[in-house]
């Protein structure tokens, strides 16, 4: 069944364009696998991704979607948006989302949503795509929040309102979005879409008015099952750094692996060390590797050092000529962006502005998931004004500024990721060489000794290849080599690097 589906607004492909840059500016890749499962315009959907990051969250769906597959997603967003002077209450009031009443937003009070459900109803029947996110509310958590019922009585009542038509179809589309690190400027982002369900009057009459609670919460975990089977989903934090270490152990491959493999392997051993059902490795054998893998990264926090650099260690003497040539290089590179990057510097300075009045509201959890939001939205205020005086100002020199401007900006930007990753190995080569040999053979066989645990679990309990290598995308050739030098995006050595001096290990406190 195909229906014409809305008109897309003028506005929303405004700022569909305006997002979709700004969003590949901030995160250096933007991954999206089985775009084949996205219902195509005028199937009646409803579109449930996991909820981590806030309106980026939904920006990034509604900007990166496929046009061919979908021109305009409605959002469903929480009502208190509305009416504000603040970017977000600019973004929904211009992209045709519906407002939602949170009893949580109304100090637990009764609440009406008899006209938002109406609404979402009447647009589904013109074979709409709606955006909902089950969970209800955005966190910055390890794990998913419960799933609210919300989307399967608007399931039930839209299959209810069209009994008469036993072959209405309504789609229910989940997908899975994974964030490497989530509020950090080039970091990087999965999107996985899941096979879609298909709800229909005759194949579905359980769903019919009046429906049971058990049906109701029968589609509501086939939609949680989904969406956590292609997303990170730790009962707290330690247990997901543990599951990236433990992952990077077994098979240091960096980017080699896509970044699709890489959230898979590192999901296999999360739900191990979550306390998934083990087969033949006991619990305390689990619970003893991941104590001693976090005890590790501490250790390995406290000099500042990586598990990648303790790897690689070679003799001195290669390490302190990697360490001038990155140097060296870095500098050079840091130096050509500089003229560049004074173009970002109002960007800059507004975005830590707001950041650090954003953060005194409260704790990580309540806060840290609207970072990502802030920083692009501040991109975005205060970056159009300095391209547009800055391409006014070249225009009296050249007609093309507009693109030299252009250039300039990202070229800077490209630099500067590379700068800054030329001289994070040089630091981190550079601690190396300050770390007494004692220290080093220490940890050594520390890490010989996780590495064997961390393997005999990969093999026996997840099935996984006794050689990592298979898992990686192929022979490394010219192919492979030449998006190294790509002006157009950074092709990484592996998909925890952010722009940042540090390599970024450590998460808030559980009970922050």
């Amino acid at each position: 069944m195909t229906l014409e589906g809305s008109p897309t607004p003028w506005a929303y492909w405004a700022i569909r364009l305006l997002f979709r840059f700004a969003l590949r500016v901030f995160y250096g890749n933007i991954i999206l696998e089985n775009v084949e499962n996205i219902p195509p315009r005028g199937v009646p959907c409803i579109l449930c991704p996991n909820h981590s990051n806030s309106l980026v969250d939904s920006l990034l769906v509604c900007t990166q979607i496929p046009t061919e597959r979908r021109e305009f997603i409605r959002p469903v967003a929480k009502s208190t948006l509305w009416g504000k002077r603040n970017f977000g209450s600019w973004l929904v009031e211009n992209t045709g989302a519906v407002p939602v009443k949170r009893r949580r937003d109304f100090n637990d009070g009764p609440i009406d949503n008899t006209e938002a459900m109406r609404k979402i109803l009447e647009v589904l029947e013109l074979g709409d795509m709606v955006l909902m996110y089950p969970e209800g509310v955005s966190r910055y958590h390890p794990s998913m929040s419960p799933l609210k019922t919300g989307v399967a009585r608007i399931v039930s009542d839209v299959l209810s309102r069209n009994r008469d038509n036993p072959d209405f179809e309504v789609t229910v589309a989940t997908c899975s979005i994974t964030y490497t690190h989530r509020e950090h400027f080039r970091s990087d982002v999965l999107v996985t879409f899941h096979p879609p369900m298909v709800f229909t009057p005759k194949m579905n009459p359980e769903l019919l008015c009046p429906v049971s609670e058990d049906a109701v919460h029968a589609v509501t975990e086939r939609i949680h099952h989904s969406i956590r089977s292609g997303t990170l989903d730790a009962p707290s934090w330690k247990v997901l750094r543990a599951a990236k270490l433990a992952a990077n152990i077994y098979a240091p491959l960096g980017a080699r692996l896509s970044l699709g493999t890489h959230v898979r392997l590192v999901k296999r051993f999360v739900d191990v060390f979550g306390g998934g059902p083990a087969r033949t490795v006991t619990s305390e054998v689990l619970l003893g590797l991941q104590r001693d893998l976090n005890e590790y990264q501490v250790h390995l926090s406290l000099r500042k050092l990586t598990d990648d650099s303790l790897r690689d260690h070679h003799r001195c003497i290669n390490n302190l000529i990697c360490l001038i040539v990155r140097v060296l290089w870095g500098t050079t590179l840091g130096l050509l962006s500089l003229p560049g990057l004074l173009l970002w510097l109002p960007a800059i300075i507004f975005s830590r502005r707001r950041l650090r009045r954003h953060l005194r509201k409260g704790p990580a959890a309540d806060t840290w998931d609207e970072i990502a939001e802030i920083k692009v939205s501040s991109g975005v205020i205060a970056g159009i004004p300095v391209f547009l005086f800055a391409s006014l100002a070249g225009s009296f020199y050249s007609p093309y500024s507009p693109i030299v401007v252009a250039a300039v900006m990202w070229m800077s930007l490209r630099w500067m990721e590379d700068a800054i990753a030329s001289l994070r190995r040089a630091m981190a080569l550079g601690r190396l060489l300050l770390t007494p040999e004692s220290g080093l053979k220490e940890l050594r066989a520390l890490r010989e000794d996780i590495r064997d645990r961390v393997f005999a679990v990969a093999l026996i309990e997840l099935g996984l290849p006794d050689d990592p290598e298979s898992l990686a995308d192929g022979i490394i050739g010219l192919k492979e080599i030449l998006p190294y030098f790509s002006v157009f995006k950074r092709r990484k050595r592996c998909w925890n690097e952010v722009l940042s001096l540090y390599d970024k290990v450590d998460y808030p406190p559980d009970d922050s």
